[in-house]
């Protein structure tokens, strides 16, 4: 799915340049573009091996995932680090925004004479995109600096030329070492959910169709006592847009393809008739009547509580979280995954939640124009497309985190079974598998990170769709775009949300429906499908 994120970064750095200009200060942009710089660093190609011999030590800005956060204070202090530099030979120091502040200090970054060598950032939310960073002079194209430095991205690049397309800008510019999900089962991380044991006691089968969702609903309520029957984290964007009784109706919050073109879904006959249904069932209290104000922990309690008695939600701190809070009192609860439903039986999902292999957020390292050692930095970031850097980036060291058995990469009771910590904390201190970063994620990853069969089974469920004929690449409207899709898109997601709710929850009659789809024609959506469509036509000339 597209990311929608957009920042003032770009701008602050003209305008910090143009300031400098006036009282008399050096620009890096105008003494030396991004092209000089990659150039002048890249020499002749010679023969390497890691460990490196350097006494460099790089400076490095990344986000601190959360989950390395419940533990460390800084990258450089985890096991994966260690290990990192001990294979690599290249010390790093970390630089980390505050947790909740990194939009605003990447932005005030930009302001800095100096940059740290690496950024480690979502390039898509730079505004007028990755290009625009290269031009602006934060960045450098990569291309030279990947055919001198770096065989292991190369050749995974040459291996899988879909990725490799989706990681250049439309001048045909590299700009930054990918997170690349390295397998279809790593491309959905979500679906729906139930209280497999309910089903069990009532004598129903996991719903696939609409129709089979509404009975179970109702038999929640009506024998269960679930006081909201299906209660989900509707105030998160990924979530909501990927909502599955709109997936029933081939309908989209949001943009997608359609027909090889992109398409707004919230303003089609499609999504006006998911919105019918859902007020039908808020009406008749099959949906928690708290739905739009919900927390992740209040979702948790509800289903754990019996309060509710189904769910969207995340395979891990979802249904793998839920199923261990909900067996500390109850130890015959269970929850299990449905299929993305349809209308008629028999049917396959056509629409879902699918991420595209480069799914073009967070994770993706690009090296600047401040970076002196530009093969330094290379060599580091390139370790993690190799053999060795794959297994270290998804299972971590030997004996440690991951033993094999039976020629397979299998975690620890360590990273498994800790009892100090949860899965994903215990990992975050010696892999990046569970969240991102410049590797290719490892699908035997999620495999062990989903210990329960329900897991396991879910996946295979969510993951059965047509969703990827759907799901727009990522492309890059350039800077004029970029303004002016944020100016319109600002005003129609507010006047979207705001009626969507209103539909939902009946204070808003589907006579309006009209007037809905004509007010956001008149806020522009027309001509933001032009420009996206224009960067589309852009993408697939690359």
């Amino acid at each position: 799915m597209r990311k929608s994120l957009r920042n003032l970064g770009s701008l602050l750095l003209v305008c910090s340049l143009v300031s400098m200009s006036l009282t008399g200060c050096s620009q890096k942009v105008e003494e030396k573009t991004a092209s000089d710089t990659a150039s002048e660093a890249v020499s002749e190609n010679k023969e390497f091996s890691y460990p490196m011999k350097t006494d460099k030590t790089l400076t490095y800005w990344i986000p601190l995932n959360v989950n390395v956060s419940a533990n460390y204070g800084n990258l450089g202090e985890t096991d994966f680090y260690k290990n990192l530099h001990e294979q690599s030979g290249i010390a790093v120091e970390y630089k980390h925004p505050a947790l909740g502040q990194e939009k605003e200090q990447f932005n005030l970054m930009l302001l800095d004479e100096e940059l740290p060598d690496i950024v480690e950032w979502e390039w898509f939310g730079y505004e007028g995109g990755p290009q625009k960073a290269i031009d602006d002079g934060v960045i450098i194209p990569l291309n030279d600096v990947f055919d001198k430095y770096c065989p292991n991205i190369k050749a995974y690049l040459k291996d899988h030329p879909d990725v490799d397309k989706m990681i250049r800008t439309d001048n045909g510019d590299y700009y930054c070492f990918p997170f690349i999900r390295g397998g279809d089962l790593l491309l959905t991380s979500m679906g729906p959910m139930l209280r497999g044991d309910w089903l069990d006691e009532l004598g129903l089968e996991v719903p696939k169709t609409v129709d089979e969702w509404e009975t179970v609903l109702t038999a929640f309520k009506e024998k269960k006592g679930a006081t909201g029957a299906f209660a989900y984290w509707y105030s998160v964007p990924d979530l909501t847009n990927n909502n599955p009784f709109a997936c029933a109706y081939n309908a989209r919050r949001t943009f997608y393809l359609k027909d090889g073109k992109i398409a707004y879904g919230a303003i089609e006959d499609s999504y006006k008739n998911y919105l019918q249904k859902m007020s039908e069932w808020m009406k008749a209290g099959l949906l928690d009547p708290d739905l739009a104000t919900l927390t992740n922990d209040q979702v948790a309690a509800k289903i754990t509580s019996g309060a509710a008695g189904a769910s969207f939600a995340w395979g891990g701190s979802g249904m793998g979280n839920w199923t261990k809070a909900g067996k500390e009192t109850n130890p015959d609860f269970r929850l299990v995954g449905a299929p993305y439903p349809t209308l008629e039986a028999g049917q396959k999902p056509e629409m879902g939640q699918r991420d595209n292999f480069y799914p073009g957020g967070l994770g993706c390292a690009a090296i600047t124009t401040s970076c002196k050692d530009v093969e330094v930095a290379a060599r580091l970031l390139d370790y993690g497309y190799s053999e060795a850097g794959h297994v270290l980036f998804n299972f971590g060291k030997e004996g440690v985190s991951y033993e094999m058995k039976d020629g397979k990469y299998t975690y620890t009771d360590l990273l498994l079974n800790n009892p100090n910590m949860s899965i994903t904390h215990s990992m975050a201190g010696h892999v990046r598998a569970n969240y991102n970063g410049p590797f290719v994620q490892d699908e035997e990853y999620i495999l062990q990170y989903f210990s329960l069969d329900e897991q396991k089974e879910a996946l295979k469920l969510w993951s059965d769709t047509n969703m990827k004929k759907y799901t727009i690449p990522p492309i890059t409207p350039n800077a004029e775009e970029s303004k002016e899709i944020a100016r319109i898109m600002t005003e129609v997601n507010t006047y979207r949300d705001e009626c969507t709710l209103k539909f939902i929850l009946g204070t808003m009659d589907m006579s309006e429906w009209d007037n809905y789809v004509s007010t956001i024609k008149s806020m522009g959506i027309d001509k933001v499908l032009e420009m996206e469509n224009a960067a589309l036509e852009r993408y697939n000339a690359r």
